[in-house]
């Protein structure tokens, strides 16, 4: 692994693994869930306010941040984690997501995406070289390989030809990574829903020996089974030494089943989204405080939340905050939400030191039966 760079995994439990990354910045305790800071902050909360929460790593995006405002002047003004005042480790994902999904004309090719900014219309060139310019300037921990991520469902044809075209770009990227002590670069294999696909990808991402290795074109529209069948296919051409990441997932429920699969890390701006719209993740099932039946409730959102914002505000005053619009109640339900998220992950792991994730898991699906949070 990269200088500076270290993961080891502490106890087993089936397939289920915790342990920690090891950074100059700081130790990531896996499974890690890493909210999502798109364009250098993760909405309606302050940095200190998400370490607080018990993350220990957030991702930024190498598309938006290009675009604005510019990598270059990141850099110039001393880095991402000076910027956003975000001194512990941060993972940025290489672009092609987000040109796959927010670009307009793009066309693609052997060298990279030609594309029109989303913002601006400006005509932008994205190679493996020039993501891996991009997150260096950052000054990521953690980079990400640049990819081609297809939309699913797709032919075999074309999830095969965007695979070995990414499985070309991740050579290119590892010779494009300014490798500096502590930082890492993953893989990430790709192959659409074809079970042969992904083998075939993660067989080659592992011969050339990256740092960690990502599972990419998921959390796309896909059933959960498709994606979980993706999973287990992968894992045994990956390497046990070194932490496995599925990009974009997910739902409670999604990082659970994948973590019984043996995934370390994750992202997902489902829980930041949710908050700004009304919608907190909750022990008993998901609440949405825009139901009118909440408008009288005076009951908290968890009264044994250890996040003191889901204690002490009613559903009530949250129900009228959402339906007012006012941007207090978006920053508690999404601090609620980051919460619930970072401390499902931290009773993952205790669950998994104890040798009792399957019925930790039992315990936590029970709990969720019937959807939304019942009345307390």
């Amino acid at each position: 692994m990269s200088e500076g760079f270290h993961f080891e995994v502490a106890r087993c439990d089936g397939s289920a693994r915790t342990g920690a990354i090891e950074t100059p910045r700081g130790k990531i305790r896996t499974p890690a869930f890493m909210p999502v800071g798109t364009a250098a902050t993760v909405k309606a909360m302050r940095p200190e306010a998400v370490k607080a929460l018990g993350a220990d790593i957030v991702l930024a995006n190498t598309y938006h941040l290009m675009l604005r405002p510019g990598a270059e002047r990141i850099a110039e003004l001393g880095g991402l984690h000076k910027f956003m005042n975000w001194p512990w480790p941060i993972l940025t994902d290489s672009g092609g997501f987000q040109v796959m999904s927010l670009a307009k004309l793009r066309k693609l090719d052997e060298n990279g995406v030609t594309f029109q900014s989303h913002i601006d219309g400006a005509r932008h060139l994205l190679t493996p070289e020039r993501s891996m310019e991009i997150q260096d300037l950052l000054g990521a921990d953690i980079q990400m390989q640049f990819d081609e991520c297809v939309r699913l469902p797709c032919s075999e044809e074309e999830a095969r030809r965007a695979m070995l075209l990414s499985l070309r770009w991740a050579e290119r990227s590892q010779t494009a990574f300014a490798a500096r002590p502590g930082r890492a670069l993953f893989g990430i294999v790709q192959g659409g829903a074809s079970e042969s696909l992904r083998i075939e990808s993660a067989k080659a991402l592992m011969g050339m020996g990256f740092d960690g290795y990502a599972l990419g074109g998921l959390a796309v529209g896909e059933p959960q089974e498709i994606m979980l069948a993706m999973i287990e296919c992968a894992m045994p051409h990956l390497p046990h030494e070194k932490p496995r990441y599925l990009m974009g997932v997910g739902a409670p429920d999604d990082l659970l089943e994948s973590v019984r699969r043996g995934i370390d890390m994750f992202d997902c701006v489902m829980p930041t989204r949710a908050g700004r719209h009304g919608l907190a993740y909750t022990r008993l099932g998901r609440l949405n405080l825009r139901n009118a039946r909440h408008a009288a409730d005076p009951a908290p959102v968890d009264p044994l939340s250890d996040c003191a914002a889901a204690r002490t505000y009613s559903r009530a005053y949250l129900h009228h905050l959402i339906k007012c619009g006012e941007i207090l109640g978006m920053m508690l339900l999404t601090e609620i939400n980051l919460a619930y998220y970072e401390g499902l992950m931290e009773r993952a792991r205790g669950a998994i030191a104890a040798g009792r994730f399957e019925a930790f898991c039992a315990e936590t699906k029970e709990a969720w039966r019937g959807g939304e949070a019942r009345a307390i």
